[in-house]
């Protein structure tokens, strides 16, 4: 107890250098951290996919669609549970300021392969009986203020016209890491319109979502499926979600790595801020150091000393940082909800922060503490006055 007094009474020792140096710290450590949390809402798509379903596209690209016969003979290969199926709509809500995915899908067992997706039993009931019908996420309906019973217009760009949808459900995720900003809709809906004004777009889908008995046949039944429509005039490629979802990612991977060099630039920056207040410290000090010595301290004292300074105020910065990360983060998913509608601080995030804060206070100190060791009592006694 007496040691960490006499580390805290030195660290603040000049309070307005101390003050300065950890809000430096704490505007790093902030920054770090959400950095580190727009990393983790990027890929929080791949980290909720699951390992017992796989997506099957057209194998030139998403782009092309595949035939709806597709289904069943997809759903008679071994280790295959249940199909489903689906398009990309891509309709605006508004203008384009207003983005949110929207998918039409094949109902029944698209819910059946998403129990992720919480839907009250009255309000799923009368989802799957209205063809006009939608689902939205809550956070999506209370965006827009949507209730129950409500019309809903999206303007089509894929499927052009202008669509009226009703809403018979908010869905809940299972968990805090469900996106809950997606507009689901009847693909018999869209087929139905198509038959009557684009027949040959019709009786096509962008996707198959197909869930598998158990994870370990995933490999397995993607082969298969595969296999069934080799040299057919809409070859397949079968993946799991997890690596589907990450093939979105590896589009903007540049992205993804300039935030991570950022961040880690951010901390290179604050640890040179600190490096120069402890060199400060240690040069003022020096007297202190030497009367140390002639006490009998001999060097890992301190170096203790020194160390122990730097930690305070990288600590007590790094605190301060991640006190503010959670208020910040909920200011920032608020406003980016559109892109990121998982931002959440993980608790690997924190535990990076309070190990680039220990790297910041170690690196800081090492050598002010190296000049300290090293000056002799005489020449630092002539310093004191």
């Amino acid at each position: 107890m007496l040691l960490l007094k006499i580390l805290f009474r030195n660290a603040f020792r000049n309070r307005l250098r101390s003050a300065l140096t950890i809000l430096g710290v704490a505007v790093a450590i902030l920054a770090f951290g959400l950095l580190r949390t727009v990393i983790d809402a990027w890929y929080s798509g791949v980290e909720a996919a699951s390992a017992s379903r796989l997506v099957t596209r057209n194998a030139i690209s998403i782009i092309f669609p595949l035939p709806l016969a597709y289904s069943e003979k997809i759903r008679q290969i071994d280790g295959v549970k249940r199909v489903s199926h689906g398009n990309w709509f891509g309709g605006i809500y508004i203008d384009e300021k207003h983005f949110f995915a929207n998918f039409c899908v094949e109902a029944k067992g698209y819910l059946e392969i998403y129990p992720e997706f919480v839907l009250a039993p009255a309000e799923k009931k009368a989802f799957l009986a209205d063809r006009k019908g939608f689902i939205a996420g809550r956070k999506l309906a209370a965006r827009y203020g949507w209730r129950i019973g409500d019309t809903v217009t999206l303007r089509g760009t894929i499927f052009p016209g202008n669509w009226d949808f009703v809403l018979r459900g908010t869905y809940r995720g299972r968990d805090e890491t469900i996106d809950e900003t997606q507009f689901l809709f009847h693909w018999a809906y869209l087929n139905e319109t198509l038959k009557r004004t684009a027949p040959r777009r019709a009786d096509q889908v962008g996707f198959y979502m197909i869930a598998v008995t158990r994870p370990e046949v995933a490999a397995e039944v993607a082969l298969a499926v595969d296999k069934t429509f080799k040299n057919s005039l809409a070859e397949t490629l079968t993946e799991t979600e997890k690596a589907f979802n990450q093939g979105f990612i590896a589009m903007s991977g540049a992205i993804v790595t300039a935030i991570q060099m950022v961040s880690f630039v951010v901390i290179f920056i604050i640890m040179a801020v600190l490096a120069n207040t402890m060199a400060m410290t240690t040069r003022e000090r020096i007297g202190d150091y030497a009367i140390m010595k002639t006490l009998g301290f001999g060097s890992g004292g301190i170096a203790t000393v020194i160390f122990g300074e730097s930690l305070v105020i990288s600590l007590t910065g790094c605190l301060a940082g991640m006190a503010a990360t959670f208020p910040a983060a909920k200011g920032f998913s608020q406003g980016l909800a559109t892109y990121f509608p998982i931002f959440l601080v993980s608790a690997e995030t924190l535990w990076l922060d309070l190990l680039a804060s220990l790297v910041i206070a170690v690196v800081a100190a090492l050598i002010p503490t190296r000049q300290a060791i090293r000056i002799g009592i005489a020449d630092g006694l002539r310093r004191i006055g």
